[in-house]
């Protein structure tokens, strides 16, 4: 394929230097297993997953395969007053996989529309209970949540709201985030210092009042701010704080789940169960669109038995519960199961660990972190140039045959849960050479 067979003109690119692209793009043209091919012929190794969703790696035939036997007997079924078989299946099948205590299941399309959703469920269930004074929402500094309204008022990315300030909801606090270099750097899995910082959040409840606050909304691992990885207690202090309180806890599930840190989800792999979760990405391995949230029973009930007949929460999407993309998430989970990935991702992490914490002491390099199968390298920014030095080197990694992820300038890697060690080596090689060539 040659790039100068398509026109670049009426694409605008979401999340990208538009005109800096066109000029210089960067075009994948197909995908198998761990690689990318790009449009020029060139081989590259998948570091990100794609965008931290392709899990069980590129063009898995099983997957492929049930789209198209989908697309053929059924290619829509509207989802009000409606259903179809596969959304019950797969409900089912996603429940099998959840801790205790969440067990009802509500498809979106995105992970930024299901956060929107289980804000809106937080609203419900508390004005189901008599409190619809509790109305506000908690974030975190550096949280990313998706780029609907409710996302981007509850996350802590200023650039990804600065130009839309004036329309952000409005009863929002923010509790500060976990990251501190001086106290935490090259850590392994959880760092030790700063449980104490969820602490902040009986200073919000002290400030605003209890019973005006709705939810909590964190990521347990934040992933697009850079990878910052909850300190040892951290979640469970938060957990404690929103019982005390009667706050509901949302954890926003979109990049941990599905195996990506050695376990179903985060709330698994760190034994803190929320209220809400969100998912979306590795559901279907990237191959459709499609997300979730997943609710206590509790607030099912509640939010079903204060309303009449008819319906009882007004709120859904025309795609919710697509067939293809309950297809393609029912095929991909029979893979995560059959391949044992998430096991096989618990059983790298030590491999991985060491890989990626021998780029300690490389040039630019001022912190790793690592957990599961996921890091993130951050270096020091240019003077007066934040995030110029990490951009060239997903540029040059890109030319060299390895596709990586940078946010500011923190290096983030969440390879598909079947890499392989030697694939690993490569990316640290890769990497490595590219920033000892980095000015």
């Amino acid at each position: 394929m040659n790039t100068t067979e398509v026109s670049l003109d009426a694409q605008w690119m979401p999340f990208t230097a538009n005109r800096s692209y066109k000029s210089a793009p960067r075009l994948l043209a197909s995908a198998t297993g761990m690689y990318y091919t790009s449009a020029d012929g060139r081989q590259i190794l998948d570091g990100a997953a794609g965008l931290w969703c392709v899990n069980a790696g590129h063009c898995r035939e099983p997957i492929a395969q049930a789209i198209a036997r989908q697309a053929a007997e059924m290619d829509f079924a509207p989802p009000f007053q409606m259903g179809h078989p596969l959304a019950f299946e797969l409900a089912d099948r996603l429940v099998a996989m959840l801790p205790d205590g969440l067990d009802r299941v509500f498809y979106t399309n995105s992970g930024s529309e299901a956060v929107d959703t289980a804000l809106k469920m937080a609203l419900a269930y508390h004005c189901a209970r008599g409190e619809p004074h509790r109305a506000r929402f908690v974030g975190r500094q550096r949280g990313y949540h998706g780029v609907g309204f409710g996302g981007i008022s509850v996350g802590g990315i200023e650039t990804n709201r600065k130009a839309f300030s004036e329309q952000m909801l409005p009863l929002v606090d923010h509790l500060p985030h976990t990251h501190n270099i001086d106290e935490n750097s090259f850590s392994r899995g959880q760092p030790e210092w700063g449980a104490h910082l969820a602490d902040a959040l009986e200073v919000v409840v002290a400030e605003r009042g209890a019973g005006t606050i709705a939810a909590v909304i964190v990521e347990p691992v934040s992933g697009s701010t850079g990878v910052l990885i909850p300190p040892q207690g951290y979640l469970e202090r938060l957990r404690a704080i929103c019982d005390e309180h009667g706050i509901l806890l949302i954890f926003d599930e979109v990049i941990t789940g599905f195996g990506r840190l050695g376990a179903s989800f985060a709330a698994a792999r760190f034994g803190v169960v929320p209220d809400l979760m969100t998912v979306a990405k590795g559901i279907t391995n990237g191959a459709v669109p499609m997300g979730a949230v997943f609710a206590r029973r509790g607030i099912y009930d509640a939010v079903c038995d204060a309303s009449g007949p008819g319906v009882e929460f007004f709120h859904g999407y025309t795609y919710s519960g697509h067939p293809l993309a309950c297809a393609a998430a029912l095929a991909t989970l029979d893979l995560y199961e059959s391949e044992g990935l998430f096991a096989r991702a618990a059983s790298l992490e030590r491999y991985w660990e060491d890989a990626t914490h021998a780029l300690c002491g490389t040039r630019h390099v001022v912190d790793v972190r690592n957990i599961g199968l996921v890091a993130g390298i951050e270096l020091a920014p240019r003077r007066n140039a934040v995030g110029a030095r990490a951009f060239e080197t997903f540029t040059r990694c890109f030319e060299r045959g390895l596709l990586i992820r940078v946010t500011g300038d923190t290096i983030a890697l969440s390879p598909p849960l079947i890499v392989e060690t030697g694939q690993i080596d490569e990316m640290m090689s890769v990497l490595g050479s590219v920033l000892d060539g980095v000015g």
